[in-house]
Protein backbone atom coordinates (compact mmCIF):
# COMPACT_ATOMS: atom_id res chain seq x y z
CA UNK A 1 0.00 0.00 0.00
CA UNK A 2 1.06 3.14 -0.91
CA UNK A 3 -1.07 5.65 0.52
CA UNK A 4 0.90 8.72 1.95
CA UNK A 5 3.96 7.94 0.58
CA UNK A 6 6.44 10.40 -1.26
CA UNK A 7 7.01 9.84 -5.02
CA UNK A 8 10.47 9.69 -4.90
CA UNK A 9 9.70 6.75 -2.73
CA UNK A 10 7.23 5.05 -4.86
CA UNK A 11 9.59 3.38 -7.39
CA UNK A 12 11.85 1.50 -5.37
CA UNK A 13 8.92 0.23 -3.03
CA UNK A 14 6.98 -1.29 -6.19
CA UNK A 15 9.99 -2.72 -7.50
CA UNK A 16 10.28 -4.42 -4.30
CA UNK A 17 7.07 -5.86 -4.31
CA UNK A 18 6.74 -6.55 -7.31
CA UNK A 19 9.86 -9.00 -7.37
CA UNK A 20 8.27 -10.57 -3.84
CA UNK A 21 5.28 -11.20 -6.02
CA UNK A 22 7.41 -12.78 -8.59
CA UNK A 23 9.07 -15.14 -6.14
CA UNK A 24 5.90 -16.36 -4.81
CA UNK A 25 4.84 -16.78 -8.36
CA UNK A 26 1.65 -14.56 -8.38
CA UNK A 27 0.06 -14.05 -11.58
CA UNK A 28 -1.82 -10.80 -10.34
CA UNK A 29 -1.18 -8.01 -7.67
CA UNK A 30 -3.48 -4.89 -6.62
CA UNK A 31 -1.52 -1.76 -6.29
CA UNK A 32 -3.11 0.39 -3.51
CA UNK A 33 -2.15 3.97 -4.28
CA UNK A 34 -4.75 5.91 -3.54
CA UNK A 35 -6.86 9.20 -5.17
CA UNK A 36 -5.29 12.11 -4.20
CA UNK A 37 -3.90 14.47 -6.77
CA UNK A 38 -2.85 11.64 -9.25
CA UNK A 39 0.57 11.76 -8.58
CA UNK A 40 1.11 8.17 -7.15
CA UNK A 41 -1.34 6.63 -9.72
CA UNK A 42 0.31 8.31 -12.36
CA UNK A 43 3.59 6.75 -11.45
CA UNK A 44 2.75 3.55 -10.67
CA UNK A 45 1.16 3.60 -14.10
CA UNK A 46 3.92 4.80 -15.66
CA UNK A 47 6.40 2.13 -14.76
CA UNK A 48 4.50 -0.19 -15.75
CA UNK A 49 3.97 1.01 -19.29
CA UNK A 50 7.70 0.79 -19.52
CA UNK A 51 8.00 -2.50 -17.83
CA UNK A 52 8.55 -5.72 -19.29
CA UNK A 53 7.43 -7.48 -16.37
CA UNK A 54 3.67 -6.52 -16.78
CA UNK A 55 1.78 -8.16 -19.65
CA UNK A 56 -1.54 -5.57 -18.60
CA UNK A 57 -2.22 -3.30 -15.82
CA UNK A 58 -6.03 -1.75 -15.14
CA UNK A 59 -7.71 0.58 -12.60
CA UNK A 60 -9.71 -1.23 -10.28
CA UNK A 61 -13.10 -2.20 -11.16
CA UNK A 62 -15.56 -0.61 -8.11
CA UNK A 63 -16.50 2.74 -9.43
CA UNK A 64 -15.34 3.51 -5.93
CA UNK A 65 -11.65 2.72 -5.95
CA UNK A 66 -11.48 2.28 -9.49
CA UNK A 67 -8.92 5.17 -9.23
CA UNK A 68 -7.23 4.22 -5.95
CA UNK A 69 -6.17 0.89 -7.47
CA UNK A 70 -4.11 -0.71 -10.12
CA UNK A 71 -4.73 -4.26 -10.85
CA UNK A 72 -1.49 -5.48 -12.56
CA UNK A 73 -1.36 -9.11 -14.39
CA UNK A 74 2.39 -10.12 -13.96
CA UNK A 75 4.22 -12.09 -16.93
CA UNK A 76 5.97 -15.72 -16.89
Amino acid sequence: MMLGKRAEEVEPMLNKYLDDASLSALTQVRIVHGSGTGVLRQIVRDMFTVASFSEVFRPGKRAKVANGVTIVKLGK
